[in-house]
């Protein structure tokens, strides 16, 4: 498995953490607010606000922000203005980041995101020079105890999934993005709760990183997920399990 995914796990893990220091609420918001305004306010006929919503909730989220945010989306209550805006770089050992961000004031958040890579030895790129290396997928991230692989590998293929990848504590399940509801309430009707479940840029290919470079990377993975305007970052490093045990 890859150092990408073991990073989800590692962010599952912290989610508690983040929540008391309020940057789940704010990404939620965002979240909620942007897909509103691009595909309406019916979360039934809207699968990115439904997922928002659902996240928000399993945040424990109040229903009333919940609701005032999905109004500004709708324009039925005045808000802020947010931007999407995707950002490309590179990070230690040439890996491949991108950077999804809801934001009011594009300047101050380029500015911001450029002077994070600097810092932890990557630099940000011009559009297009890494967005090649992804593909959109549903991602869904399960314990490797939660069922057997054969089990799991019928379930899912069943439901639709595209591909089932393992290692010796993970099962990873990639879906088409069409496809990730209908797999993803496969798997949560069977008893089982997903570790990640997101419709994400999966890297087609990884880059191995090992010691002062892999603890860089993570690095700067965290300072970059921990930025306001940062909703999800996506890369195509991986590592070891001692290395991120390390860091």
């Amino acid at each position: 498995m890859s150092g990408h995914s073991k990073w989800h796990s590692i962010k599952h893990k912290k989610g508690a953490l983040d929540a008391k220091r309020g940057k789940l609420f704010t990404k939620f918001i965002k979240e909620i607010t942007v897909a509103a305004r691009s595909g309406g306010g019916d979360p039934d006929g809207n699968a990115r606000l439904r997922k928002a919503i659902l996240d928000a909730k399993a945040g424990n989220m109040p229903n009333d922000t919940i609701d005032r945010a999905v109004r500004r989306g709708t324009g039925e209550e005045a808000g802020v203005n947010y931007e999407e805006i995707t950002y490309e770089g590179y990070g230690p050992g040439g890996v491949a980041l991108l950077i999804e961000s809801v934001t009011d004031n594009r300047n101050r958040t380029v500015a911001e995101i450029r002077h994070i890579f600097s810092k932890n030895g990557g630099n940000l790129a011009a559009a297009g020079a890494v967005n090649w290396m992804f593909e959109k997928k549903g991602y869904i991230a399960v314990a490797r105890s939660a069922r057997s692989e054969d089990e799991l590998f019928e379930m899912i293929t069943d439901a639709g999934a595209e591909d089932l990848r393992t290692d010796e504590d993970n099962f990873e399940i990639i879906t088409a993005p069409g496809d990730f509801d209908r797999v993803l309430d496969t798997i949560k009707r069977s008893g089982i709760e997903p570790q990640v479940a997101e419709v994400e840029m999966v890297p087609k290919e990884h880059k191995k990183l090992e010691g002062n470079e892999a603890r860089q990377m993570l690095k700067l993975m965290e300072a970059l997920e921990d930025h306001d305007d940062v909703q999800k970052v996506s890369a195509n490093f991986d590592i070891s399990e001692a290395d991120m045990a390390a860091v």
